[in-house]
């Protein structure tokens, strides 16, 4: 039998996860800048990014996938701040979250822009909804708080942001919610 060297790749399987996740969202918000996500294939996306069609499949079951995942990170600094300072005034914790849509305008508009801000309502709802161990009252005051909410931050995204985050937050701190 002859031996022939064998070439192993210096990446870790980490790595190279962390390489196909990287190409596959960059060349998703390229394509959205284009056009739509329905308009988008996978095919196309994994061409764009350079990855195989498995690689996509290995990590996400659809190109929503992709932006779900991207917003998790996107929103984990204010998502940690939140949990750091649990005493925090609700207001504080709205105002840190409506500068991180500030500061990240341009992604947010795209996703506004193309019909993905709905994608968001989920991360809201894990902050500021109900949860499990909630009493009834504090169950729904916590879901109508997070669907209010939810329902400022679309509307100014859908009036193109022309307020300020300090300002939508002093309304909505205003609203005594």
């Amino acid at each position: 039998m002859i031996q022939t060297e064998r070439i192993v790749s210096p990446m870790s399987n980490e790595g190279r996860n962390t390489y196909v996740v990287e190409h596959l969202t960059n060349a998703l918000l390229e394509l959205l800048n284009e056009k739509p996500i329905h308009d988008i294939s996978i095919s196309e996306l994994v061409e764009q990014a350079g990855v195989g069609r498995a690689s996509f499949y290995r990590n996400y079951e659809c190109k929503e996938d992709i932006l779900k995942h991207l917003l998790n990170e996107k929103t984990a600094e204010w998502g940690n701040k939140w949990n750091e300072n649990s005493g925090t005034p609700l207001s504080e914790h709205i105002r840190v979250m409506l500068k991180h849509f500030e500061a990240n305008r341009s992604f947010y508009k795209l996703l506004n822009d193309r019909g993905l801000i709905y994608l968001l309502k989920d991360i809201i709802l894990s902050f500021f909804g109900p949860k499990p161990e909630h009493d009834m009252i504090s169950a729904y005051s916590s879901a109508f708080a997070a669907y209010v909410l939810y329902g400022w931050i679309d509307t100014w995204f859908q009036r193109g942001m022309k307020e300020s985050a300090d300002e939508i937050a002093d309304m909505f701190k205003a609203q005594d919610l």
